[in-house]
């Protein structure tokens, strides 16, 4: 009982780690949604703008038609996306002191000041996990 106790919190720790390191690039979201619902999203969502949302909801519509290899994967091609989203909005509130200090730059505009965080020393070990699980590096 109590390894199994003990497994559980090694594997609870981990978590966020995990989490962090399985963004995809909005790319290779898109790519692998092509790939894998390109026919249903022709048949079944024609005309729909080619919004995350609108996309996830017209699928979602139309699941009893999927393939099961679309029915699998577009979740997951969406997830990814939120997650990548995330990671980025992360970025501003993980590197606000290398913003304002380094890079004499506002975190209401965290993107002008990414090109200055990934050449400035002194970044902490925070803000450049939350650069590199957005994508930036």
């Amino acid at each position: 009982m109590a390894r199994a106790g003990s497994i559980l919190f090694v594997i609870a720790l981990m978590a966020p780690s995990l989490v962090a390191a399985e963004t995809m690039s909005f790319g290779d979201a898109t790519a692998m949604l092509a790939k894998s619902c390109a026919a249903e999203i022709s048949a079944n969502c024609r005309g729909v703008n080619l919004d995350s949302n609108r996309l996830k909801e017209c699928l979602s519509r139309n699941r009893d038609v999927l393939s099961p290899l679309c029915s699998e994967s577009y979740l997951r091609s969406f997830d990814a996306i939120q997650k990548r989203i995330a990671a980025r909005v992360t970025v501003a509130n993980a590197c606000t002191r290398e913003i304002v200090k380094l890079c004499k730059g506002s975190t209401k505009e965290t993107s002008k000041s990414i090109p200055c965080l990934l050449t400035a020393p002194g970044v902490s070990r925070n803000c450049s996990q939350a650069m590199l699980d957005a994508g930036y590096r």
